[in-house]
């Protein structure tokens, strides 16, 4: 999934750079030491700002108009950033997820009895069947 966001670029003071803030993502801001080094900066920050609201299961904020948004400053301007949204997850996802599966009665007993970790097996056979490493 794609997302795209505006993002407020306001030049740092006291040394080059740019102080990044996203009106739509609440706390979400970042800094570049460069306009190349900011817009990734803000990539990158606004997906983690994401992700972590999927993992915490809310839903995926609305998208303002660039036409809406108020500069404070002068030297300030906007600019849209694009989030991957896919690839992001993929990488940095690490929410576990609760997952609810039913086996027979026996084999629940036998598997208490041993000790068994239903968790680290079920995960250590998911990623023997994906192919999947960690």
């Amino acid at each position: 999934m794609k997302l795209i966001y505006p993002a407020i670029f306001s030049p740092l003071e006291e040394m080059p750079g740019y102080c990044v803030t996203f009106p739509d993502l609440p706390g979400c801001v970042t800094q570049g030491g460069s306009l190349e080094e900011a817009i990734t900066m803000a990539a990158d920050a606004a997906s983690g700002w994401v992700l972590d609201e999927w993992e915490d299961g809310n839903p995926t904020p609305q998208s303002s108009r660039i036409s809406d948004i108020v500069l404070e400053n002068q030297e300030d301007f906007v600019n849209l950033i694009l989030l991957d949204m896919d690839a992001y997850a993929e990488k940095y996802g690490q929410k576990a997820i609760r997952k609810n599966c039913t086996i027979p009665a026996w084999l629940n007993t036998m598997a208490e009895r041993s000790g068994v970790n239903f968790s680290a097996v079920l995960q250590q056979a998911l990623m023997e069947r994906l192919g999947v490493s960690r």
